[in-house]
């Protein structure tokens, strides 16, 4: 059973930064690609980032490439998204996931474990 805990979020001014961690329990974390999903309030949950296995490969959405960025450590079982240059429109409820195949994806169903999520709030 893999078990994924979310933290890191918070209230943050515009323009400001974040770094969110989702720390997973469970055999075989390194082999499998990690994403990164956000849902508003009132909208569905939406892809954000998702990287490889190795770390080797990234995927982001088009709204948050250039401002937040995606990493892994396999030591730690942990995955990373680290948000720059916040805007009001990112604020959601940030959920990581594991997808069991070594490959990244956009596609939420392909994820088949899921955190609780944490709160971003950025004020304008």
């Amino acid at each position: 059973q893999v078990q994924l805990v979310e933290s890191g979020g918070g209230l943050v001014q515009a323009g400001g930064s974040l770094r969110l961690s989702c720390a997973t329990s469970g055999r075989a974390f390194s082999s499998y690609a990690r994403g990164w999903f956000r849902q508003a309030p009132g909208k569905e949950r939406e892809f954000v980032a998702a990287i490889g296995s190795s770390g080797g490969t990234t995927l982001y959405a088009t709204s948050v490439k250039g401002r937040f960025t995606i990493s892994r450590d396999n030591a730690k079982n942990t995955v990373y998204l680290q948000m720059n240059n916040l805007k009001y429109e990112d604020t959601a409820v940030y959920y990581c996931a594991v997808r069991r195949s070594w490959g990244p994806s956009e596609g939420l169903a392909e994820y088949a474990y899921w955190g609780q999520g944490t709160q971003v709030t950025v004020s304008s």
